[in-house]
């Protein structure tokens, strides 16, 4: 598995990921969209931490920069 997410990329799935939990442990959202949007947050930490999401590589999406040597 190939890295194809840079850090700009994963910075603002944590980001998001974190609104989401804020919002939901504040009440503002609940029931279905609760479920729906905890789903994709944990998506996004999961991606994130992996550095690698399965919805760019069909695309050839890659916002990975290696580093020169």
């Amino acid at each position: 598995m190939k890295k194809n997410m840079g850090t700009a990329d994963k910075s603002i799935r944590i980001g998001i990921a974190v609104v989401i939990a804020v919002l939901y442990f504040t009440n503002v959202i609940s029931g279905t969209w609760a479920i729906g949007l905890g789903i994709l947050a944990i998506a996004f930490v999961l991606t994130s931490f992996v550095s690698f999401c399965p919805l760019y590589f069909p695309f050839g999406i890659n916002t990975f920069k290696k580093k020169k040597q």
